[in-house]
C-alpha cells in the first residue's frame, strides 16, 4: 500500500488519482501512526514552506516519517514536499526543514535574469548520472510541469537526479537512497509523470 500524507497542504486526489491510473493501492494518510503499515509513502505539498512545517509539527507526523524513512522503504516528496525533506527554506525567513537531504531551499532571482517567479509550465529534465529507478524507461528530455518559487540546492550534488534550465541549472529531482524526490508534478505531468509514478509503486 502506497501511503500519501493528509498534513493540509497537499493536492491528494490528484496523486491519489495518478496513482490508481497505473493500478497502485494508494491510500490518504489523516494519522502519524497510520504511516508505520505503509510499503511506500508519498508527502505532496502545495504552498508555503513554512506553514508547511508548522502543519506537519503540529500534527505529529515528524517522528512517524523519520522511521519510516530509516526502515529504507521508498519515499517520495513532491513539490513543496521535495523541499521540506531538505535541512533549511529560505521562504518568509530561515526554517528548518525535515533534514533528510543535506542542503538548503533558495528563491529564484528574478531581477539576475528577468525571470517570472514562480515558474510555471512545462520543462525538461536532463539526468544528471547514476541508477534511478523513478527514471526507468523515460529518456533524457523528457517533459514535466513546474509551478514554483523556491528550488533545492543539495549539499551532495551526487543527491541530483535531474536538472533542468530556467536561466541556468537547477535540481529538479533529487535522490538519497531510498528517498525520492521531484520539484515537478508527476500527477500533472502526463504520461511521463504517469510512468515515474508506476516505476515508484514497482520499487
Amino acid at each position: 500500500m502506497i501511503g500519501i500524507v493528509d498534513y493540509g497542504m497537499g493536492n491528494l486526489r490528484s496523486v491519489q488519482k495518478a496513482l490508481q491510473r497505473v493500478g497502485a493501492d494508494a491510500t490518504i494518510i489523516r494519522q502519524p501512526d497510520q504511516i508505520a503499515a505503509c510499503d511506500k509513502l508519498i508527502l505532496p505539498g502545495v504552498g508555503a514552506f513554512k506553514d508547511a512545517i508548522a502543519h506537519l509539527v503540529d500534527r505529529n507526523y515528524v517522528e512517524s516519517l523519520r522511521n519510516f524513512v530509516a526502515t529504507g522503504r521508498p519515499f517520495l516528496g513532491i513539490c513543496l514536499g521535495l523541499q521540506l525533506l531538505f535541512d533549511t527554506s529560505e521562504e518568509d525567513g530561515v526554517h528548518a526543514g525535515l533534514g533528510f537531504i543535506p542542503g538548503k531551499v533558495i528563491r529564484f532571482n528574478p531581477t539576475e535574469h528577468a525571470l517570472k517567479v514562480p515558474h510555471m509550465g512545462w520543462n525538461t529534465l536532463d539526468w544528471t548520472g547514476g541508477d534511478n529507478p523513478l527514471l526507468a524507461g523515460l529518456a533524457p528530455g523528457a517533459s514535466v510541469y513546474f509551478v514554483h518559487s523556491y528550488f533545492a540546492v543539495p549539499a551532495d550534488a551526487a543527491d541530483i537526479a535531474t536538472t533542468t534550465d530556467y536561466a541556468g541549472r537547477f535540481c529538479s529531482a533529487a535522490r538519497r537512497d531510498n528517498v525520492f524526490a521531484t520539484q515537478f508534478h508527476p500527477e500533472k505531468s502526463q504520461h511521463v509523470g504517469l510512468k515515474m509514478l508506476s516505476n515508484f509503486a514497482s520499487l
